[in-house]
Order: structure tokens, then sequence, then C-alpha cells
């Protein structure tokens, strides 16, 4: 199998990255299974809450990952998703609208600092950084900047692009059901392809399979990439599960429903069942499936080897 890299991972094989009882075990038990999954390398994910409580699980990840071989060489970073978003429902998706708010360069650095220099994504709403002044500042640190969970205008998306922005997190979810038939966010996002590393989740559920395929030939492969967006429900196969502050329920087309099907709460896909899936319905060649879960990833964080 090919050496995948996968940017945003919550938790995997019932392990929650983001619950605040995580041990060294723990970790060390998602990685093994990630890598039993085809997959080398990911960007633990750390989702919305209060800053504190993200700082805690940032500074608790980054003492376990010190711990752990595996978890080393499995956690090459961390992707930090919000809390600096849109509080619209549909833009917020599964984010706690209560503890979403505008970005803040102090506490922004307080993440960082938390994180011991390992973040190499941070997903924000253009819109909710006044000033792109944390764009700007995670921008000179050399931190990959993604939109996401947003809404922000053209103008306000190239301002960003200005600021430093440079990659979308899932384009095509972290957004309403129904948009305005021409001008919406993923329109604008396409428009500006060329200036955006765009990423996707292959389950055929956040996007439907023949939607991808339109937005990779419009966005041009060489500009895109495949997440898994996994939780920690991944790799457990269908059912319903507690995680967190939802309760999720998995079909068995492993996309990660609320109880009452509003939304989606992340994915419980795998990676090797992604690039299976861009192969046999996406319709893409195993090159192409190559470049957008591994050689594409590792150029959009700047990572020539790990």
């Amino acid at each position: 199998m090919y050496r995948m890299l996968d940017l945003q991972v919550n938790g995997f094989g019932g392990i929650d990255f983001n619950q605040d009882s995580l041990t060294a075990e723990d970790l060390h038990e998602a990685c093994i299974q990630l890598e039993s999954h085809g997959v080398e390398a990911i960007l633990a994910t750390i989702i919305t809450e209060k800053i504190e409580v993200m700082a805690h699980r940032l500074a608790n990840l980054s003492r376990l990952r010190h711990l752990d071989s595996q978890a080393r060489k499995t956690i090459v970073g961390f992707h930090i998703e919000g809390p600096f978003l849109n509080t619209e429902p549909g833009y917020r998706g599964a984010h706690p609208a209560e503890v979403i708010h505008s970005g803040k360069v102090d506490e922004m650095q307080h993440l960082l600092d938390a994180a011991q220099g390992l973040t190499r994504i941070v997903t924000l709403a253009p819109e909710a950084d006044p000033g792109y002044k944390v764009t700007r500042m995670l921008a000179d640190q050399g931190i990959t900047v993604s939109a996401g969970h947003c809404n922000p205008s053209l103008d306000e998306l190239r301002g960003a692009i200005d600021a430093g922005l440079r990659m979308f997190t899932h384009l095509g979810n972290g957004c309403p059901i129904h948009l305005p038939r021409h001008d919406n966010i993923i329109q604008r996002a396409l428009n500006l392809a060329d200036k955006l590393w765009l990423c996707f989740v292959a389950d055929g559920v956040h996007i439907p399979f023949f939607t991808l395929r339109n937005y990779l030939r419009c966005a041009d492969i060489s500009r895109c990439i495949v997440v898994s967006d996994a939780m920690a429900v991944a790799g457990l196969g269908p059912g319903r599960y507690k995680l967190s502050r939802w309760e999720v329920t998995i079909g068995a087309d492993l996309a990660a429903w609320a109880p009452d099907r509003s939304h989606l709460v992340g994915s419980a896909i795998t990676m090797r069942q992604s690039f299976a899936n861009l192969i046999q319905h996406a319709g893409l060649t195993e090159a192409d499936a190559v470049r957008l879960t591994s050689t594409n990833p590792r150029q959009a964080i700047g990572l020539v080897s790990f």
C-alpha cells in the first residue's frame, strides 16, 4: 500500500483524540490501527471547544506522542480545527456554537504554545478573522491556514489568500444542505482553486462521487487532497456510538450522522477505503489516487520526508 498521509484525523478505532482522558496506551493503539489500515502518517485533529480545553488536549497529545515511538512515527503534526469559525447553523456543522468566536491572536498563540511546535494546519473562517490577523500570524510561522466551516464573500476569500490562506478544509461540507444556486462558498473556492489546496472526503456521502469527480476536474487534481475526517468510530463498522458531545449513528455508508440525521459528524471511513473509492466509484487512475492521498498532502504542508 502507498504511503498515505491523512491531514484530518479526529480519532480512530474507538479512540478519540479529543477526549480528556486520552492515555499513551490509547494513542499507541490508535496509531497501530491506522497503520494496519494503510495510513503511514496523520495530523491528529483537535476540534472546537473552550480555548483552555483545546490547549489542554493539545498539550496532552504532544506529551503522549513524545512518550511513544509508534505515535511519533504516525503523528507528524496537529491540525487545529476551530474555534474561529462561522456560527451560523449549517456552516458550523458539529462544532458547538457556544464556544465558537472571532479570531484572537493571543488565543491562537496559546494553542500553538500548547501544541509545542507540532501545529501544521489551522482551520478557521476568514470572515471570523478580523483584519486577517490570525491568518497572517500563522502564515508568518509557516503554518498552513485553511478555510473551513465558513461563508466568506469572494472578496473576503481573496483577502484571506493575500494574507496567507493556502487551503480549504473538506470543501462541500461545513455548509448548509441548501445554498444559493450560483454564488455560494463552494463556487467561490473553486473559482480560486489555483491559489488553494482543496480537501475532500471521499466516502460518497459527504460528497456524491459524481460531484467529487466534477470538483476534481474543475480544480485540477494537482491542487486537490483527500482526507478522511475520521472520528473515533472509524474502523469500528456500522452501529450507534457515544462520542464526546454527540451520539452518532454509523450506517453501511460509513458516514457519521447525528441521531436525527440533520448533519454529519465527521466520518467513519478509512483512507484505504477512500483510496478504493477514488478508483472504483470516482473513476480515477491509481496514479491520481496516489496523488490525492499521498503526494499532494505532503506537498501542501511541506513534508518532504518523515
